[in-house]
């Protein structure tokens, strides 16, 4: 998965911390100390929650952000309400392997997720939601570029 998201998408820089890999659209290889914001990541290990079990299992999360319409498109108005340890109640169980999912703790923020997708899902439902997840980090990368120019941003 590491090697399609940084071989298919230009101007991606990946970052590593604890065995987890974390994508963002830098084309220009000019990633600020703080503040930068991925559009993807795997997940290998129960560092930031253990809801998925991957270490239990062996398996790994990749979650993807996506535009506001196409999370809604897929599963609705975003949750809201969470449980004692901090996950976002939505009815499902985020366990399941191979299945796109409201992200456990991001789903607010429109992040989707899916544990260890076979090559079926990664055709028809990855493939497209991490192109369209690239597409808006690199439109909100120009409209930053812009802004920062004093020029009119480009649709974002």
């Amino acid at each position: 998965m590491k090697r399609y998201i940084e071989t298919n998408f230009e101007g991606v820089t990946s970052v590593e911390s604890a065995g987890d890999t974390f994508f963002t659209y830098d084309p220009h290889g000019a990633l600020p100390a703080q503040g930068w914001q991925p559009f993807a990541t795997l997940v290998t290990g129960d560092h930031y929650d253990d809801v998925s079990a991957l270490e239990e299992s062996g398996c790994y999360r990749l979650n993807i952000g996506l535009p506001k319409a196409a999370y809604l498109a897929r599963f609705g108005a975003a949750p809201t309400e969470r449980d004692e340890r901090g996950v976002l109640r939505t009815g499902f169980d985020y366990a399941i392997r191979d299945q796109l999912l409201p992200h456990p703790h991001y789903a607010s923020q429109y992040w989707v997720c899916v544990i260890s997708p076979s090559a079926r899902t990664f055709e028809a439902v990855v493939r497209p939601l991490l192109a369209q997840s690239y597409e808006f980090a690199a439109r909100k990368y120009a409209n930053r570029d812009a802004r920062r120019a004093g020029e009119q941003p480009r649709g974002g």
